[in-house]
């Protein structure tokens, strides 16, 4: 089996399982190797309140894809908390919501790398739009804007 096959058959597991293995605080975000933003939204996610597993992988595109985010809706980075998947430097408070609505979709995405961003340097310019992702490739509309 090959190490990206091994990554999302783990990352496909936890995300069907997360509710019934772990509590709605942990957090695995697989990131690439050598992105020290993603660290730096991994250590946001911690200052929060979160339990958060980083897992390196050159794989994040392809697990984004396998995940139905659609193409050029993908953040850098993608995390697996408690059922849902969220993509990119999604704010805590986003977040948050997503875990006390429940609502019936896949997952959170905050496309891109917007300055200012939890774990990104720069200046926020405008409201972040934190979109759904309703079922696999079905981007929908605005979740939340922080």
């Amino acid at each position: 089996m090959s190490n990206f096959a091994k990554t999302f058959a783990l990352a496909s597991f936890i995300l069907s399982s997360a509710p019934a293995m772990a509590g709605e605080k942990d957090v695995t975000l697989y990131k690439d190797p050598y992105c020290g933003c993603c660290t730096g939204h991994a250590d946001y996610l911690k200052e929060n309140g979160f339990n958060v597993t980083v897992k390196p992988t050159d794989d994040v595109a392809e697990m984004s894809r396998k995940a139905g985010i659609p193409e050029g809706a993908e953040g850098c980075h993608i995390a697996f908390i408690d059922g849902y998947f969220v993509s990119g430097h999604v704010p805590v408070g986003a977040i948050n919501k997503l875990l006390t609505e429940r609502p019936d979709i896949k997952g959170i995405t905050l496309p891109g790398m917007p300055a200012g961003s939890p774990g990104m340097g720069g200046t926020k310019e405008a409201p972040f739009e934190v979109m759904e992702i309703r079922k696999p490739g079905e981007l929908g509309g605005v979740y939340a804007k922080e």
